[in-house]
């Protein structure tokens, strides 16, 4: 890798928020999304990157294609009972007088206070301090519920 990206990478990890989304900007010619600084850091770093170097090869962009087409059967969808949660959607609780929204992301995580979890029991934890059952503590399950 070469000096000039080192220093590019190294100017991204430094910047505020304002200049990362102006940065932003500027390498992807759209608005940023809403998403935490740290996304934002190693998306651009990588973007960066990407520019100077090449992207993915043929190879991989084929088979990247071919994987998106096929049906993965490997992996289980969140759902809540019946139905998929959709990416964008808020979940709302209030707890100890405070009311807590964490949104679902596009690849099935959730974003809460800026940071992103795996899992809607880790957002629980997060905000109780103690071990829940994520559907339960936002309501999307009654307690001994299957999902």
């Amino acid at each position: 890798m070469n000096i000039g990206v080192i220093k590019q990478v190294a100017a991204i990890q430094a910047m505020t928020a304002t200049e990362l989304r102006k940065a932003w900007q500027t390498y992807f010619e759209t608005e940023p999304p809403p998403f935490n600084r740290t996304f934002l850091v190693k998306r651009l770093a990588y973007r960066v990157q990407e520019l100077a170097l090449g992207g993915l090869s043929a190879q991989t962009e084929k088979r990247m294609a071919r994987m998106a087409v096929e049906e993965d059967t490997s992996t289980e969808k969140r759902k809540v009972p019946g139905e998929q949660l959709l990416a964008g959607t808020r979940l709302v609780r209030e707890w100890k007088g405070a009311q807590h929204s964490c949104m679902v992301l596009d690849d099935g995580g959730f974003e809460y206070q800026g940071r992103r979890f795996g899992s809607l029991s880790a957002v629980a934890n997060a905000i109780t301090g103690t071990k829940w059952n994520g559907l339960v503590f936002f309501a999307l399950k009654k307690q001994g519920e299957k999902a």
